[in-house]
């Protein structure tokens, strides 16, 4: 017996960084529990780079790879492309007919991100990026989930998304949408290799599916105490990258590999080959299930086939009751 049903989705942008994977476990671990409904929603990715869709179905087939490498399980999850459901879109033009336009501009993320992107050179001033959240909420009711996992900066989207089930069935005495509640989930803020946030577009990253010998290399590139420069000077492996990834991926000897960066018995080279053997191990079976699934691009549309008839199904039971409160 479930314990609820769970929407929840990532943007495309290609083949995911390891910053993604304690997001992607926890999905895995909820799909044991909840009836899990997963979407790469590609119209989301639209809100900021509407003039750069060249590569948007590589990128959600990148990304549907990485989702099943991780273990997001199509027997156990719904997984579907949103652009696929197009009761998506129906249900974001209905809610945006009773959706006071205040609600969307007091978004405390919209006018930063606005000002942030514009800095950037990229012109959102659009009703789709101010519009987001609206598109969210009808992501999320259309298959009236009860419970979304979200990390604590999307709870005021969370909070709108509840805030128009509210409306809506005050508005149409029907009690048909749930107030979705949150789920926290713990995410791993990793840094990238410069210890700025991990990201594609700093080439700081580490994909997934990174080669061994790829893998190698990046690590050896990791930042670390800059005032240390003989391996038997002692380190300060507060300010050192290596020393963060060791906590997530040698556990149980970080303690150790700490105290002897700090008595200068263990220098940067060993330390980094160290982590590096270790995420070998840790990234190994990610990157032999996704080539398993690279090398079946039938079954990959098969699954993302499954799943939009099955999303669908769900959708349009819903917009079925949203039609007849609506006298449509």
């Amino acid at each position: 017996m479930f314990k609820g049903r769970i929407l929840s989705g990532m943007r495309p942008t290609g083949s995911l960084h390891i910053g993604h994977l304690s997001v992607l476990e926890n999905w895995a671990k909820l799909q044991e529990e909840y009836e899990c409904f997963f979407t790469i929603v590609d119209w989301h990715a639209l809100t900021t780079s509407f003039n750069e869709t060249e590569s948007i179905q590589e990128n959600i087939h990148e990304m549907a790879l990485d989702w099943l490498s991780v273990g997001i399980d199509p027997e156990k999850s719904c997984i579907f492309v949103q652009s696929h459901v197009k009761q998506h879109a129906e249900l974001h033009l209905l809610f945006s007919m009773i959706t006071p336009l205040s609600w969307l501009e007091r978004c405390p993320t919209y006018k930063d991100q606005v000002q942030q992107l514009s800095k950037e050179g990229k012109d959102i001033a659009t009703y789709g990026f101010l519009g987001y959240p609206l598109l969210q909420a009808a992501d999320i009711l259309v298959y009236k989930a009860d419970t979304v996992p979200v990390g604590e900066d999307q709870l005021p989207h969370l909070e709108f998304c509840r805030e128009i089930a509210r409306r809506f069935n005050y508005l149409y005495k029907r009690e048909i949408f749930p107030e979705p509640r949150a789920v926290l989930a713990k995410v791993s803020l990793l840094p990238g290799l410069d210890k700025r946030k991990m990201s594609k577009s700093y080439n700081n990253y580490i994909a997934i599916n990174e080669a061994k010998d790829a893998l190698q290399q990046k690590v050896r590139q990791m930042v670390t105490d800059p005032s240390r420069i003989h391996k038997t000077d002692p380190g300060n492996p507060d300010i050192c990258v290596v020393s963060t990834y060791h906590g997530i991926y040698t556990p149980d000897e970080v303690t150790d590999i700490q105290e002897s960066c700090k008595q200068g018995t263990i220098g940067c080279v060993a330390c980094k080959k160290k982590l590096a053997q270790q995420m070998e191990v840790a990234l190994a079976p990610y990157r032999d299930k996704r080539d398993y699934y690279a090398q079946r691009p039938g079954l990959i549309k098969e699954i993302l086939q499954n799943g939009k008839e099955k999303a669908e199904a769900r959708a349009e039971a819903t917009l079925h009751e949203v039609r007849k409160a609506m006298h449509l």
